[in-house]
C-alpha cells in the first residue's frame, strides 16, 4: 500500500513462514484481498461444517448413552460426573452436552462472519475485527471441542452387547432383508405379528415357516451394519 515500505508485506509473511510453518503468500489480486474476506468467511464454513457433524455425533450419544432402565442403554459413557444435585445416582453426559454448546457457538459465529463479509464496500471491508474475533473464538473452542470428545468420551466408551444385540434383533425394520425371499406381502405379515406379540422377527419368521438357513442368511446383523456400497 501507500507509504508502506516495499518490503514490509513480504517480511510480514516471512515471520508468519518462520512461526507457523506455513507456506504464507501473498493473494493474486491485492485489491480483490482488502475488498472481500472470502478466505476467512471459507474457513468459518469449514469448521460449521465441522460443527455441524458433531452435533450428530454427540446427539446419538446422548441418545444411545440414555437409560440404564428406560432408555436405550447401548453404550456406556465415562462417568465424569457422577450424581446429580436433583436426581440422585443420575449420570449426565457432560462432554456430549459441551461438545453441542460448542458447536452451537461454531455455528453462531459462523453466522456473525458471513455477515461481516458481505459488508464490504467497493475495494474495501473493514469488518475484519469481528470476523477476526468470532474465526479465533471457533478455532480455539472446537479444537479443544474435539480433543475433548475423543479423548475424555469417545476413548472411554463401552458397548453394551446385550443391549444391542437385543434391540437389532427386535426391530422389525430387519424384515425388510426377507423380501427377496419370501416377498413383501409374507414379510409384511410377519412384521405385523411380530409387533403384536411382542416376539422377534426371527421367532414368528421360524412359525412362519421361513426355514433357519435363509434366516441366518437374511437376518445376518453384522452384515447389515457393514452396508454395501451404493
Amino acid at each position: 500500500g501507500l507509504n508502506t515500505h516495499r518490503d514490509f508485506a513480504e517480511g510480514a509473511r516471512a515471520k508468519l513462514r518462520e512461526s507457523t510453518g506455513l507456506a504464507v503468500a501473498g493473494p493474486a489480486d491485492p485489491f480483490e484481498a482488502q475488498g472481500n474476506r472470502d478466505g476467512l468467511v471459507e474457513l468459518s464454513g469449514a469448521m460449521k461444517v465441522v460443527a455441524v457433524s458433531l452435533t450428530k455425533i454427540a446427539n446419538d450419544f446422548v441418545l444411545m448413552g440414555s437409560g440404564p432402565r428406560t432408555g436405550l442403554a447401548e453404550i456406556s459413557l465415562p462417568e465424569l460426573q457422577k450424581g446429580s444435585s436433583i436426581m440422585p445416582g443420575k449420570v449426565n453426559p457432560v462432554i456430549p452436552e459441551v461438545v453441542l454448546q460448542v458447536a452451537a457457538q461454531v455455528i453462531g459465529n459462523d453466522t456473525v462472519i458471513t455477515i461481516a463479509g458481505t459488508q464490504g464496500a467497493f475495494e474495501l471491508n473493514v469488518r475484519v475485527p469481528v470476523m477476526a474475533r468470532n474465526l479465533l473464538d471457533s478455532i480455539a473452542i472446537l479444537s479443544s471441542a474435539c480433543s475433548m470428545l475423543a479423548e475424555k468420551c469417545v476413548d472411554g466408551l463401552e458397548a453394551n452387547i446385550d443391549a444391542l444385540t437385543r434391540h437389532a434383533e427386535s426391530t422389525p425394520a430387519i424384515a425388510t432383508a426377507l423380501n427377496p425371499h419370501i416377498g413383501y406381502d409374507k414379510a409384511t405379515e410377519i412384521v405385523k405379528e411380530a409387533v403384536a406379540s411382542q416376539r422377534t422377527i426371527r421367532e414368528v419368521a421360524i412359525e412362519k415357516g421361513v426355514d433357519e438357513v435363509t434366516l441366518d442368511e437374511a437376518l445376518d446383523l453384522r452384515a447389515m451394519a457393514r452396508g454395501s456400497q451404493a
